[in-house]
């Protein structure tokens, strides 16, 4: 089969090759894969790795969709049924598994990461690894979902969901998750609010259901957020960006507010404020992924309204190293598609 394998570090160590097809073991699924998306995850993995115990030659990609090709008999899946990669291979045991907690699993083994992923013709995966893909769905549209759109799903409507008629700020409008975070959100009828250094971006954000939003490179952004919503502050606050925007995600809070991450792309280590925290009564917490459940629900939210995925830019495994430098374009918005 045809593959993206990177053998070295940088552009230059990934290549699309011809390598074996993979060995379905008992009780795995194998998968003929026809869309997948990049995520920063996998510039990360190219470019970098550390603290990510895996071994090259990997095959990357976290995100796929597909159709069965092969598995047990007896099984509950088919051959042709079509599905959607559950990257994340739980040990189904630990405390958190037997909780329906999956992405907390002490054992946790995501593909495209810790093993083989899904930027190549074929995937083999446990079982357990693969969802019902609903027909309302096509291919393209499921293939930008599993990273992105889990993991919005999950930071909107996880620990303390967000309701309709609450407020919302994504910061950073642009990026998978935030793109599936403006469109989730104004699909349950909260108000959604967001930030840019772009007013292309803005109009953008605008067209797919933002109410609002604040270009951090010429307003302030507290400011602006505080103004639009009668010095109240938001109900919650949708940030990866990280140390650029800490500060000001979390002056943009109401009283009682909840700030959520699922990434830190310009610093890990933003100053915490934890006066601010206590005084205001400000709730913090991470967020990556999605539980099976989430994922199911997630399907099920998607085929009944009809939401379109937001689709930056579409292309195939062959062109795979332009795909990655689409992904880091100042001007991207929404997701990029490999098909395969």
């Amino acid at each position: 089969m045809k593959a993206a394998v990177l053998e070295k570090r940088g552009a230059d160590g990934l290549k699309v090759q011809t390598v074996p097809d993979p060995e379905r073991k008992p009780g795995e699924a194998l998968v003929k894969v026809k869309a997948s998306s990049l995520n920063r995850v996998d510039a990360y993995m190219r470019d970098n790795g550390q603290g990510i115990t895996h071994e090259l030659p990997l095959i990357l990609g976290v995100d796929g969709v597909g159709e069965i090709e092969e598995c047990d008999p007896g099984s509950h899946f088919q051959r042709g049924q079509r599905v959607m990669i559950y990257s994340s291979v739980f040990c189904q045991k630990c405390r958190y598994c037997l909780d329906g907690e999956q992405p907390l699993c002490v054992d946790l083994k995501i593909a495209g990461e810790h093993r083989d992923g899904s930027f190549a013709e074929y995937i083999s995966l446990p079982e357990r690894c693969f969802v019902p893909l609903p027909e309302e769905i096509n291919f393209e549209d499921a293939g930008v979902l599993p990273a992105a759109y889990n993991t919005a799903y999950r930071m909107l409507f996880g620990k303390r969901a967000l309701q309709p008629g609450e407020s919302v700020l994504v910061v950073g409008a642009g990026g998978g998750v935030s793109t599936a975070c403006i469109q989730l959100a104004k699909l349950i009828g909260a108000r959604v609010l967001v930030t840019s250094s772009s007013e292309k971006k803005l109009e953008q954000a605008k067209a797919i259901g933002a109410d609002a939003g604040v270009n951090y490179k010429t307003d302030h952004v507290s400011k602006g957020i505080l103004e639009l919503t009668d010095g109240v502050g938001v109900d919650m606050v949708i940030d990866s960006v990280g140390e650029a925007s800490w500060g000001e995600s979390l002056r943009s809070l109401r009283r009682g507010g909840r700030i959520v991450t699922c990434g830190a792309t310009t610093g890990g280590n933003p100053p915490v404020e934890l006066q601010r925290m206590f005084i205001r009564q400000l709730d913090l917490y991470g967020s990556t992924g999605a539980n099976y459940e989430e994922c199911r629900n997630l399907l099920a939210m998607v085929a009944n309204t009809g939401l379109k995925p937001v689709i930056d830019s579409r292309f195939t495994l062959d062109q795979i190293g332009d795909a990655y430098d689409r992904l880091e374009a100042a001007d991207r918005f929404g997701k990029v598609l490999v098909t395969i």
